[in-house]
């Protein structure tokens, strides 16, 4: 199927590694232009140099934080008009809901909360003026089904799906759509530093926990990037105009419920 994304341009946000590299490769894939983002300047042009070898695309690395105006000044001046947006950060690290100061807290809202919402206001008037765009939010399944130790990602994240869910409301008739994608786990350095951390916590080995992770999972595994890309490059591809304001879960069945 060709998506009819060629040309596009396509700004992907914390995507030198893991889920915003997986759907950097699928939208370079499919023809997109893509502006990749990290803050590790090595890591980001290794990237985006594998990202050119396998398309042929061209890719502009930015190295900035995208939590600061100067970082997302940056991303935003590098990609001029952008039709795509995936906006993607790094949750904050697991801890006690009875430690976190406000200092944390803040952080937290900034980096999983406010830097989405100030990158849609920079680029939705312009993608309701040129009658196409695709905003896709990055999140989690704790969304759906919030977990103990990550209560500050988890409101982070469900504050921005609440805020933006009135929003894409207001642009879908100009063909501009805004969805959420969920993953669950997916093998990834932030699973796999959760893995450690619980084997340290129970005395098990991280292979241990990885097993008892997988177990959980009706798919008895975990997903991988490049099938969590592939849902990204649909559900910013031209035949996705009529889905709007949801929230797609990308876990192999682990959340139990029908909604």
């Amino acid at each position: 199927m060709d998506l009819g994304i060629t040309g596009k341009t396509a700004l992907i946000c914390a995507s030198s590694r893991g889920l915003g590299r997986g759907c950097a490769m699928a939208l370079a894939k499919e023809g997109a232009r893509v502006i990749i983002n990290g803050r590790d300047a090595d890591r980001l042009i290794q990237t985006a140099a594998e990202i050119r070898a396998a398309t042929g695309a061209e890719v502009i690395a930015i190295a900035a934080d995208v939590s600061t105006k100067e970082g997302r000044n940056a991303l935003l001046t590098a990609a001029g008009e952008v039709d795509i947006l995936v906006n993607n950060n790094g949750g904050p690290p697991p801890a006690d809901f009875r430690e976190l100061t406000h200092e944390r807290l803040i952080a937290g809202l900034e980096a999983n909360m406010l830097t989405p919402i100030a990158l849609v206001q920079a680029v939705i008037d312009g993608m309701v003026e040129r009658h196409f765009g695709r905003i896709l939010n990055i999140t989690s399944a704790s969304v759906k089904m919030p977990l103990s130790g990550l209560d500050l990602s988890s409101g982070a994240r469900i504050g921005l799906t609440g805020f933006l869910a009135g929003v894409a409301r207001q642009v879908a008739h100009a063909n501009v759509t805004i969805n959420n994608l969920l993953p669950g786990s997916i093998d990834t350095d932030r699973i796999r530093s959760l893995d450690a951390r619980l084997a340290a916590e129970s005395g098990a080995t991280p292979q241990a926990m990885r097993d008892k992770r997988e177990a959980a999972i009706p798919a008895r595994r975990v997903g991988t990037a490049e099938e969590f890309g592939s849902a990204c490059a649909f559900l910013c591809s031209a035949q996705a105009g009529y889905i709007t304001g949801q929230s797609l879960l990308i876990d192999g069945g682990a959340y139990p419920g029908v909604l």
